[in-house]
């Protein structure tokens, strides 16, 4: 951990310039998106999407790559489609975020519609907590603000964005409603001490994990590296474990969807924590199916080759690559 620290405390006073270049330009689209038609706002955005595609070719081949593997039935038109459609996501998705922070709990909730709002509150009548999951699918930010205006906010654990500036304002994005961020360094303790106090706790559960605590799973048919947080804390605590997804509708509107709770294997089973975690990302795996444009593929997802060998490194020269990989 104190490595990864290190890491990212050197990403932060590398580029000082460029930080403060993309946080102007963060204020500047947020000034706009606050005050022009949602229909020029979304046309800004689809404009500055192509031009992220076009300009980032890492993250282009990243996506490209890992989809060819995800899907390799599709044709290699097929595949960029969903590349381009993702670069396109990802720019509304930033674009309406910073929509919603200018409207107030009446005007946000006036553009959702609920589906499974049962399914969590039996959830949570048991008395132990609920432990909420999505991954970084559909607009994963959105509907956890909009969570905690209308039920309950959550405590969750959130990667520090290697830009300071635009880590405050994120962060500001999600506490306004009521959401406690917390970072990975003793994450676990606490989020164990708030479900025991019933709170419910949220976290991402796509991204991969360079940690010996990471279980290995399939996603896409493939070994993915994933946190065993999620399942840990539910089998500890017997908390309910609910996927949410929020999904765009026609006008501008958006539907957040609570799932049927993950069913959870015997605690007494010596598999439980890989199998409760690949059943939780077994959901998500069926939602990117259907919506395959929806998920961030330019991640770094698939590298468990790369774990092995790095641990299998000398103690004298540890890896040097951080828990997560670059977005």
């Amino acid at each position: 951990m104190s490595e990864l620290l290190t890491t990212q405390t050197i990403a932060r006073r590398r580029h000082p310039i460029r930080h403060r270049a993309e946080y102007l330009a963060v204020l500047a689209v947020r000034t706009a998106a606050r005050v022009l038609p949602r229909s020029c706002v979304m046309w800004f955005a689809d404009g500055c999407s192509r031009l992220f595609h076009r300009l980032d070719r890492r993250r282009r081949q990243i996506a490209l790559t890992n989809v060819r593997a995800a899907f390799p039935s599709h044709s290699d038109e097929e595949c960029r489609s969903i590349v381009e459609g993702a670069f396109t996501h990802l720019g509304r998705h930033v674009f309406d975020l910073l929509r919603f922070d200018a409207m107030s709990p009446e005007q946000m909730l006036a553009r959702i519609d609920f589906e499974g709002e049962e399914r969590m509150r039996e959830a949570l009548a048991r008395g132990r907590g609920l432990i909420y999951y999505c991954g970084h699918f559909g607009f994963w930010e959105m509907q956890i603000m909009v969570h905690a205006v209308c039920h309950d906010p959550i405590l969750m654990v959130a990667r520090t964005l290697d830009n300071p500036y635009l880590e405050a304002m994120i962060e500001r994005l999600r506490t306004r409603v009521g959401t406690r961020v917390i970072g990975r360094q003793g994450a676990i303790r606490r989020l164990l001490r708030g479900l025991r106090q019933g709170e419910s706790v949220g976290m991402l559960i796509d991204q991969h994990m360079h940690d010996r605590s990471a279980v290995t799973i399939q996603f896409f048919d493939r070994p993915a590296s994933t946190t065993s947080a999620i399942a840990k804390l539910a089998l500890r605590t017997g908390a309910p474990v609910i996927p949410v997804f929020a999904l765009p509708l026609s006008g501008g509107r958006y539907r957040l969807i609570y799932e049927t709770p993950v069913e959870a294997p015997d605690p007494s089973d010596p598999d439980a924590v890989r199998i409760l975690t690949q059943r939780c990302t077994d959901v998500l795996e069926r939602y990117v199916r259907r919506n395959p444009e929806m998920w961030l593929w330019m991640h770094r997802r698939w590298r468990v080759e790369d774990d092995v060998t790095a641990f299998a490194a000398p103690a004298a020269e540890p890896p040097r690559q951080a828990s997560e990989g670059n977005r």
